[in-house]
C-alpha cells in the first residue's frame, strides 16, 4: 500500500482500520482496502479532509454506518474513507415548528425516539432504522415501512449543510415547510450517494404522532395472491401508513430464527397499518378488501400486538442472512404490476435454480427480491448474479426502476443507460462535474 501523499491530520492507515471500512452490507468485497480512513468528529475535520483531497487529487468515499446494500460505500486502494458516524448529535428539536436539526451520524431510530418525547415522529422508517444513519438515508433517499403514506427521505429533508469537494461550506434549502427560492439543490443532493457533496447537517421535518393506530395481518395461499391483494387495497383508494409483503421463503427463515410458525398459516403475509383518527374504520375497510382472497386475517389496536406483527417484516433480512450469503435487490414497479413482478421473480428463481426470497414495501410497489446462496458463495457473479440481472430486466419490462431506495452504488451502474437513456445520463454527468470538477467524491458510484 502506498500511503496518500502529504500529511492529513487524523488519517488512520493501520490494516484493521482500513479493513473495517472497505465494504458495506451489499456483499461486494473490493480487491484491496482503502489507503486510510478519517473518522470525522466535527465539520472542520470534513473541511480539512476535502481540502487535502482536492490538493492531492485523492478520491474520498463518504461512509455512515456501512449498512448500504448497493456497494455505495465500498472503497479500495487509492481512495480514502471519510467516516461520518462520529458526528452523531441531535442539535435541535423544535416541536412548535415540527423540525429537527441533526448531524449525519445520528441513527434513524434515535431521532424518531427523541421526536417521540415531544409527541412527534420522524417518518422515514427503513428496516435498518436501528443501525442506519440519517446521512446514509439521505445519500440513498431511503424509504422504509411507513413510506406508503409519508413518502421517502426526500419528503422529510427541508435543508442541508454541505461541504463541497474543494472544502467550501454551503447551505441548501430552508427551515420552513414551504420555499421555492432558487433551484432545489436539497432535492438534488438527496439520493446522490455522496457523489456531489458531503452532508454535515440536515434540517428534517417531523410529524405529529397519530392519535390512533390499527394493524392487520392477512395470510394467503401464495405470494402472487397476496401481491394482488396489496394492489387491490391501493385501487380501493385506501392509504395505509404501512403495507408490507413477505413471501414463503422469508417466512420459513423467520420461523427458524424466531421459533414461530407463520409459514403454517399460508404462503405469504401482508402486514398493514393505518394511522390517524379513523384508523380503526380504515383497517376494517382494508380487511374487507383482503378478506376476498386471504385464508385468514386479524387486526388489532394493541401496540404490543402491532409490534409483534411488524416484527415479522423487520426480522426478514436478519433471518435470511442467517441462512446464507445474500444480495438484496431493490426494484420498484407500478403498484398495479406488483403481482406480475412477484410472479416474474418466482419464474426467474425456477429458471436459474437460484433461491430468491421476496419482501416488499407493497404500498408503493418497492420489492426487495433477496438472492440467497450458500455461505461463502458469491452473489455478484455466476448464477446468482445472472438471476439478479434477470430481476433488473424484469423491473424495466414492467415499467419500473432498478432501485427504489437502496441506490445504484457500484453494482447497478451498467444498467442505468437502459433506464435513463444516454442523453439523461450525460446531463447527470454534467451536473456531477459542476459540484465535483475533479471527480474525487465517491468515484465510480451512482452514475
Amino acid at each position: 500500500m502506498n500511503p496518500p501523499p502529504g500529511t492529513l491530520t487524523g488519517l488512520l492507515t493501520d490494516p484493521a482500520s482500513r479493513a473495517a471500512v472497505a465494504t458495506d452490507r451489499s456483499g461486494h468485497v473490493p480487491a484491496t482496502p482503502p489507503d486510510g480512513v478519517v473518522r470525522a468528529r466535527d465539520v472542520e475535520d470534513v473541511v480539512r479532509t476535502l481540502r487535502w483531497a482536492t490538493e492531492h487529487r485523492t478520491p474520498v468515499v463518504t461512509r455512515g454506518a456501512g449498512t448500504g446494500l448497493a456497494a455505495g460505500a465500498s472503497a479500495h486502494a487509492g481512495e480514502v474513507v471519510l467516516d461520518m458516524s462520529g458526528m452523531d448529535r441531535i442539535l435541535q428539536i423544535r416541536p412548535d415548528d415540527q423540525v429537527a436539526v441533526v448531524e449525519p451520524g445520528v441513527l434513524t431510530a434515535d431521532l424518531d425516539a427523541a421526536a417521540g418525547e415531544h409527541g412527534l415522529f420522524y417518518a422515514p422508517d427503513p428496516a435498518s432504522a436501528a443501525i442506519s444513519t440519517i446521512g446514509g438515508n439521505i445519500a440513498t433517499n431511503a424509504g422504509g415501512l411507513r413510506c406508503a403514506k409519508y413518502g421517502v427521505t426526500r419528503e422529510a429533508v427541508l435543508g442541508l449543510d454541505l461541504v463541497l469537494a474543494d472544502g467550501r461550506r454551503v447551505r441548501t434549502g430552508r427551515q420552513t415547510v414551504k420555499g421555492v427560492a432558487g433551484y432545489d439543490l436539497t432535492g438534488l443532493v438527496v439520493g446522490s450517494e455522496g457523489t456531489l457533496a458531503v452532508v454535515v447537517g440536515a434540517t428534517v421535518r417531523l410529524r405529529p404522532r397519530p392519535a390512533e393506530v390499527a394493524t392487520l395481518a392477512a395470510h394467503f395461499d401464495d405470494v402472487v395472491t397476496a401481491a394482488a391483494a396489496a394492489s387491490a387495497i391501493t385501487a380501493a383508494r385506501l392509504q395505509p401508513s404501512v403495507l408490507e409483503l413477505v413471501d414463503s421463503v422469508t417466512l420459513e427463515a423467520v420461523d427458524a430464527a424466531r421459533g414461530s410458525s407463520l409459514r403454517s398459516l399460508g404462503g405469504a403475509v401482508l402486514v398493514v397499518q393505518c394511522d390517524g383518527r379513523g384508523a380503526g374504520a380504515e383497517i376494517d375497510a382494508v380487511g374487507a378488501v383482503v378478506g376476498r382472497s386471504a385464508t385468514t386475517w386479524r387486526s388489532t389496536t394493541d401496540p404490543a400486538e402491532a409490534d409483534d406483527l411488524l416484527a415479522t417484516r423487520r426480522a426478514a433480512l436478519p433471518a435470511l442472512e442467517a441462512t446464507g450469503d445474500v444480495f438484496i435487490e431493490d426494484i420498484s414497479v407500478p403498484r398495479s404490476r406488483l403481482a406480475d413482478a412477484v410472479r416474474g421473480v418466482q419464474a426467474i428463481s425456477a429458471r436459474t435454480g437460484v433461491r430468491i426470497a421476496t419482501v416488499a414495501h407493497a404500498g408503493d410497489g418497492n420489492l426487495h427480491p433477496v438472492v440467497v446462496v450458500e455461505r461463502g458463495g458469491t452473489v455478484t457473479e455466476g448464477p446468482a448474479w445472472d438471476a439478479a440481472c434477470a430481476v433488473f430486466e424484469l423491473a424495466l419490462e414492467l415499467g419500473g426502476t432498478l432501485t427504489g431506495e437502496h441506490g445504484v452504488g457500484l453494482l447497478k451502474r451498467t444498467w442505468l443507460r437502459a433506464e435513463l437513456g444516454q442523453d439523461c445520463l450525460d446531463l447527470q454527468h454534467d451536473l456531477k462535474r459542476v459540484f465535483d470538477p475533479l471527480g474525487i467524491l465517491n468515484p465510480g458510484k451512482g452514475i
